[in-house]
């Protein structure tokens, strides 16, 4: 019965997969994922990625949230016809990009023009010295993270796994990110939200709950958007 399940969820997945109107475009615009849909709506909205910034993406395998930064850093050099044209042929990955982009996942990911890549485990001090070094000294003007763990299917267990990489985004972007700069994280609606929505009061002085488009309707997936660090003491 398992298994008979289990083959109609995959056939249920793949049927989604292959009709999602996101993974077409993403085939179309030559992006890694669909998921760069998700970073490109909230972009849309709040205007966070100019030409001239340094970003760190962290949780950034397979490359697609790294992309979009590429081409919005890249933007620069083109006209308004032109960025529209580009984003059909993908041919910003050729422009040189103004500013720095540091992407950083416990798994490899393929090269990206322009993009500084470290693999790590940012829970674990190696990879966020590295990152800091990285930095040499400067800070981020955004920090994105699409970091989720990998879930087991026990709620409350994946609840906390998921708050501490939260925990730790924030913490990173109090350290490492202008205090003028902002923070876009994944999480999750359920247990803990409510104590990660706090956080971010305390960390910010604008925080906004965001879910674009590409993400499901289906998916308990949301985006917290942190903008303007609090002074601290």
């Amino acid at each position: 019965m398992y298994g008979s399940n289990s083959k109609k969820l995959n056939k249920a997945w793949l049927h989604d997969h292959l009709n999602d109107p996101y993974v077409k475009l993403a085939q179309r615009h030559q992006y890694r994922s669909r998921a760069a849909f998700k970073l490109i709506g909230i972009d849309e909205q709040d205007k966070l990625i100019r030409p001239g910034m340094t970003v760190v993406d962290l949780g950034s395998t397979p490359g697609s949230w790294s992309q979009v930064v590429r081409r919005r850093l890249a933007r620069n050099a083109l006209t308004a016809d032109e960025a529209k044209a580009d984003d059909a042929r993908g041919e910003a990955a050729q422009l040189p990009v103004s500013g720095r982009i540091i992407a950083l996942d416990l798994l490899p990911m393929e090269p990206v023009p322009g993009v500084e890549f470290l693999q790590g485990d940012f829970r674990e001090a190696e990879a966020l010295a590295a990152l800091e070094a990285s930095l040499a000294g400067g800070k981020a003007d955004l920090v994105l993270s699409d970091m989720a763990p990998n879930l087991s299917g026990v709620g409350m267990a994946d609840a906390a796994r998921m708050q501490d990489l939260a925990e730790l985004a924030v913490e990173f972007a109090k350290t490492w990110m202008k205090p003028e700069g902002a923070l876009l994280i994944k999480c999750f609606h359920g247990s803990g939200y409510g104590q990660l929505v706090k956080l971010f009061k305390d960390s910010f002085v604008s925080v906004a709950p965001r879910k674009p488009k590409a993400s499901r309707d289906r998916s308990a997936e949301t985006y917290l958007l942190g903008r303007r660090l609090r002074h601290t003491a």
